[in-house]
């Protein structure tokens, strides 16, 4: 698992980070994708998901997050808060640089 603190640049530009989250079964009535556009005001995209039949099992969802590295680093910090496992996190592409 990667730190998200390590992720963000110090600046607060306008970004994306491509992760790969766990979410755990007990979360399957919570909204927690939600949370990312709602209290972060994120743009997530989906690249994959793998889910149980009838919640039986974690999910596994393969996002693009896009908006500005302070609140992707909010939203992060926030998954990390409910133990939502973040594995994989690509480099961020910065302006569309």
């Amino acid at each position: 698992m990667t730190n998200p603190q390590l992720l963000i640049d110090q600046e607060n530009r306008y970004t994306e980070a491509r992760i790969k989250i766990k979410v755990p079964q007990k979360y399957y009535q919570e909204p927690i994708l939600n949370y990312l556009v709602v209290n972060h005001n994120l743009e997530v995209n989906f690249l994959g998901a793998l889910l149980g039949a009838n919640g039986q099992n974690d999910g596994w969802f393969d996002l693009v997050l896009k908006g500005h590295s302070e609140q992707i680093n909010n939203a992060l910090l926030e998954l990390a808060e409910l133990d939502v496992e973040v594995w994989h996190i690509s480099e961020q592409e910065t302006d569309g640089w």
